[in-house]
């Protein structure tokens, strides 16, 4: 068997980041967290870290603005995945790609051993496991085919343009879009304007009309999807797409759940487009851009207006039907 790929994440401490460090070691790779110093003062973090320690990870201290330890890191890597979520964050993933140009471990195919892949599928495999692979943090919808207005369309076109770093430099990547964190949208059934813990059981605000398809997909699952792929010839440089079939529901069809599980009608509301823009240029941030991302979702539905093609993307559900994902249905009963 060959060997599992070493993971390097950077951002493992965050929202995201700490469920893919417990996947990675989970399913065995070597993993790495690339941590500041100063984390470890922070009891909650620390706390996380405790916990990265004891299933196996490594940490290795440094940040992408201390070129020296970054590159450093790379050098023990087979796999650089970025989860990184401030907007100044996103936009100096610049620097990781510069470091990993650098670190000099990014192996080129050659033309040869395409044409060994008819003879010899396994040796074609194994190589590609010596590719060094770049995940860029994305995590979200697809900003190369969205209809956004501001501040949402600036956010999207510094993600773009990381992307477009990566290609321009030649560095091998996997684009993994997530869609929407269901901790996120289905505590409040997709009203950001709201702090709720659990949906509610009287009157619920609908942005938009309620109709354009969504998805939401549980967060340690899109860890799971992320740490499959990593290793998978079927998605380099390619896009992964997270569209769990179970998973693709308008915010009318998520209250509609919701309403049979409690047992009683929701009062509704609508927020409807106009409304909604107008509030987003009266916001500040980081609300204007939290509601510019969701009219992008909900009121245009940029998650699901388009076709995957295999030119450019896979889904990651048809790669991996192993994986028992966490329905919509599944993930509200905890809330009864």
């Amino acid at each position: 068997m060959a060997q599992k790929s070493k993971i390097l994440i950077i951002g493992g401490t965050g929202y995201i980041g700490k469920y893919i460090v417990e996947e990675s070691a989970k399913a065995g790779h070597p993993t790495f967290a690339l941590v500041r110093e100063n984390t470890t003062s922070n009891p909650e973090k620390s706390k996380l870290i405790e916990s990265f320690k004891s299933t196996g990870v490594t940490l290795l201290y440094g940040d992408i603005y201390h070129h020296e330890s970054l590159v450093k890191a790379i050098k023990q890597a087979d796999v650089v995945i970025c989860a990184l979520g401030s907007p100044e964050q996103i936009a100096d993933q610049v620097k990781i790609v510069a470091a990993i140009k650098e670190a000099g471990n990014i192996k080129a195919m050659h033309t040869s051993s395409k044409k060994l892949f008819n003879i010899f599928p396994y040796y074609y495999y194994y190589y590609f496991l010596f590719v060094l692979r770049f995940f860029p943090s994305e995590f979200g919808t697809d900003f190369d085919r969205v209809h956004a207005v501001e501040p949402a369309a600036h956010f999207f076109g510094v993600k773009a343009s990381v992307r477009r770093s990566i290609e321009a430099e030649g560095i091998p990547y996997t684009y993994l879009v997530s869609n929407g964190f269901a901790g996120y949208f289905l505590p409040n059934l997709g009203n950001v304007l709201t702090s709720a813990t659990a949906p509610p059981r009287d009157k619920v605000e609908i942005i938009g009309d309620g109709n354009p398809k969504v998805i939401f997909v549980k967060e340690e699952d899109i860890a799971t999807y992320t740490i499959k792929a990593v290793d998978d010839p079927r998605t380099l440089n390619k896009i992964v797409y997270l569209r769990p079939p179970e998973n693709i529901l308008s915010i009318n069809e998520i209250v509609s759940l919701w309403e049979k599980k409690i047992g009683k009608t929701l009062e509704k509301t609508y927020l409807l487009e106009d409304q909604l823009l107008k509030k987003i240029q009266e916001s500040s941030s980081p609300l204007n851009l939290n509601l510019s991302i969701v009219h992008s979702a909900f009121v245009k539905g940029d998650l699901t207006n388009f076709e995957i093609k295999a030119s450019f993307g896979v889904e990651a559900s048809e790669l991996y039907p192993e994986v028992k994902y966490t329905t919509v249905d599944e993930y509200l009963d905890q809330f009864i």
